[in-house]
């Protein structure tokens, strides 16, 4: 069965957030001055067992889905997270099972993770240069080089690798080409990210954003004319590039390019709310329902109820006016 919203879109893609803490406090994601010491995070049984979050997978397998991401926070932070991975790979064998880290603890973890079912990783680094990127992870127990070795191991066990980096104006412009120079020689995809107004803690403007036309200007400076790579596939999000040498590039473009007309993704939140858009100011809570001993079936029901209602486009309708609303954070729901 095949599942489509109010615009047409089929529900492809699940993005499941495991935790709402993380060990990073990126000034885009999860500002100290918001999540600090202070701040509450969910307690252990406000959070989705794993298996209420392989019973709502089991649910939505039969209406088309194909991806299962895990995130956060920082997913790996969430114990036995292995544990979950089996559980879901159990479920199926082709259904495709990543996960979203700032690689931090991934090489300690990379074995078990491809042992136990997952197909791919994608880890977020913004900067090689450790000033740079401390002042953008504001945590000083990590470097550069903790992530590099994490995506090394990675790779080396099998795991699928690409890398994402957020860009923001005036703070890591200049790390754009250094980090292109390190993947290629790894052979690793790197995908850039403009800076986006996801959740109302990480101070969004305008003019902060450095649009992927840039990005690619910078790189077309030092590495010649990128030619761009048909999508393999509805529903993906960077616009793809290779440069002249062959290597493959990624710009996620949803400020200046929004893509929402062919957005797959549903969410489902740590504490178990199921959310339509990233952008969104409000879930529909599932656990309730799972822990009132709903059945896989009324929980199918409920998630094809909701999806088909479904007809979220906020990056193309990004305003002044969609700016001052409240929206849910990116740590909540992931990325």
């Amino acid at each position: 069965m095949s599942l489509k919203d109010a615009r047409g879109r089929p529900l492809r893609d699940l993005r499941i957030s495991v935790t709402d803490r993380c060990n990073f406090r990126c000034t885009y994601c999860m500002p100290r001055e918001h999540f600090n010491s202070e701040h509450s995070f969910l307690p252990r049984e406000e959070l989705l067992s794993y298996e209420e979050i392989t019973a709502t997978v089991a649910s939505i397998l039969p209406l088309g889905l194909q991806k299962i991401r895990l995130t956060g926070g920082e997913p790996l932070l969430r114990k036995n997270l292995i544990g979950l991975i089996r559980q879901l790979r159990n479920l199926s064998n082709s259904i495709d099972i990543a996960l979203t880290t700032n690689g931090a603890l991934l090489k300690q973890n990379a074995r078990a993770l491809h042992d136990a079912g997952l197909n791919r990783v994608t880890v977020s680094i913004d900067a090689l240069d450790p000033d740079v990127f401390q002042a953008m992870a504001d945590s000083t127990q990590w470097t550069p080089e903790d992530v590099i070795e994490g995506i090394i191991e990675a790779k080396h066990v099998g795991l699928g690798v690409k890398v994402n980096t957020v860009v923001k104006k005036n703070l890591n412009e200049d790390q754009i080409l250094p980090l292109l120079k390190q993947f290629q020689e790894l052979e690793i995809p790197l995908r850039f990210i403009e800076f986006m107004d996801v959740g109302n803690t990480n101070a969004w403007n305008l003019n902060d954003v450095v649009s992927g036309e840039e990005i690619r200007t910078t790189i077309e400076s030092k590495h010649g004319k990128l030619t761009p790579v048909p999508p393999a596939s509805r529903g993906e999000v960077a616009k793809r590039f290779t440069l002249p040498s062959g290597y493959e590039i990624g710009c996620i473009e949803s400020v200046t390019a929004p893509f929402c007309g062919d957005c797959t993704r549903a969410r489902l939140s740590a504490n178990g709310s199921l959310y339509t858009c990233l952008f969104a100011s409000k879930g529909n809570d599932l656990k309730s329902m799972m822990r009132m001993n709903a059945t896989s079936d009324e929980i199918s029901n409920a998630i094809q109820s909701i999806w088909v209602k479904r007809s979220d486009r906020y990056s193309e309708e990004r305003s002044e006016h969609t700016n001052s609303t409240k929206k849910v954070e990116m740590s909540f729901i992931g990325g």
